[in-house]
């Protein structure tokens, strides 16, 4: 009985659908956004949490860089910016510390305004704006598992004579040289001329779509780096461990090594930071926690407009249905009947669009991937389906109560 109700209930909600397309299609156009905006937003999110774990995964997760000051989420001040860097020297003492499997210290050359991308490579005719320059020591390739693409990662020996050598990042060697092989080729970078020996592969990119500013990048070890800029000497200090069950003790083992080398005072706050793969993770959680918010505002008034729609529709049909619902209930149909009947209506109403929203977010959601990361999931679908559904319930249950209590007897005169 109850199951032939709703198959009559639904048989309705289509019906009424068919006769009044316009009406019905702008009454549940606010559950479409709604559910439309809850599945591009989602799967973006979804997309860019995948892409930032991955290059979290590639960093290493057991690798702890230290700098003077933090620069993951925190707006350095004044007293920050003002400490003492750290040295090559600070670099050496924490690699010789008992869990440290490799440490590296590196320079980058940055403007007044603080942007890398400041220097220009050339080759035979052919111009790289924007490129980004870094010293490293040969242990770098160890600390950050670099992948060569072709040729090699400069040696100690290069270091040591301070060889004027470098590696190009993926995109910088693609756009000098253009399908020639750059390897034991001589490129120009701001005045000095520079022997490629090696080629990093293409590193992955958070955002998706695009190119990496790290592949824009030319490699050169330290002390070629300080014939370039002498007057660079902010080392940013990365150390890589064993087992990741012993981070806390390497952070412990480094504070302490570094308070002392510092001499800082026992009851002094120290005067460098030291972070991890987590604090990128840590970041962009309250990015995606204030994005979360957004789409959670934004699918909130679409499927609270498209609920108030639904009440309407349900409303109007109530009453040019009067003198149906009064036929009904004098031929048998109890309140319970009729009340199940106009629920299902309403929540048939906002599932077709729930599942039109889910339809047309999809589309963006993959149109973006173009552009960006972007993931459809299985979970926000359910959850914008249920949610659609959980609508028509709340909105229809006041039309479906005025519809079941009506008098059948009023009904029947009713015009």
């Amino acid at each position: 009985m109850a199951a032939g109700n709703q198959r009559e209930a639904i048989k309705m909600a289509l019906d009424t659908l068919r006769s009044n397309k316009l009406r019905s299609s702008l009454t549940i156009l606010g559950i479409v956004i709604g559910v439309m905006t809850v599945i591009a937003i989602s799967s973006v999110i979804n997309g860019l949490n995948n892409s930032v774990s991955g290059i979290v995964q590639s960093l290493g997760t057991n690798v702890v860089w230290v700098f003077r000051f933090p620069v993951i989420g925190v707006r350095p001040t004044a007293e920050m910016l003002a400490r003492k860097q750290l040295t090559y020297d600070d670099m050496m003492a924490i690699s010789e510390l008992p869990h440290i499997v490799a440490s590296s210290a590196s320079l980058r050359y940055q403007d007044f305004n603080f942007n890398a991308g400041s220097s220009t490579g050339k080759y035979n005719g052919h111009k790289v704006e924007n490129l980004s320059l870094e010293g490293d020591t040969v242990s770098s390739q160890q600390v950050y598992d670099w992948a060569i693409q072709s040729g090699r990662y400069f040696t100690q020996n290069e270091q040591d004579r301070a060889a004027d050598v470098t590696v190009l990042g993926h995109d910088t060697a693609e756009d000098l040289f253009r399908g020639e092989a750059p390897l034991g080729k001589e490129v120009q970078i701001e005045g000095r001329t520079f022997t490629v020996v090696g080629v990093l592969d293409k590193q992955k990119n958070a955002f998706g779509g695009g190119k990496n500013p790290d592949d824009s990048f030319a490699y050169f070890p330290i002390t070629t780096f300080h014939k370039l800029h002498p007057e660079v000497l902010d080392y940013w200090i990365s150390a890589k461990f064993d087992q990741q069950k012993f981070k806390p003790v390497v952070e412990d083992e480094i504070r302490d090594l570094l308070r002392r080398r510092r001499k800082v005072r026992n009851e002094a706050d120290d005067n460098f930071a030291i972070f991890g793969s987590d604090s990128i993770t840590r970041l962009w959680t309250q990015i995606t926690s204030s994005l979360f918010l957004l789409m959670f505002g934004l699918s909130a008034v679409g499927l609270m407009v498209g609920g108030v729609g639904v009440m309407n529709i349900m409303l109007v049909s109530v009453t040019e249905r009067t003198r149906e619902i009064g036929i009904r209930k004098a031929i048998g149909a109890t309140k319970k009947t009729i009340l199940l009947q106009f629920t299902l209506e309403a929540i048939v109403l906002c599932a077709l669009g729930g599942i039109l929203g889910i339809l047309f977010g999809s589309v963006i959601a993959f149109a973006i991937r173009l552009v960006m990361s972007s993931e459809v999931s299985l979970l926000w679908i359910s959850f914008a389906f249920m949610a659609s559904c959980a609508i028509g319930l709340v909105f229809g249950i006041y039309p479906a109560w005025k519809a079941a209590n009506l008098d059948p007897i009023e009904a029947l005169r009713y015009e």
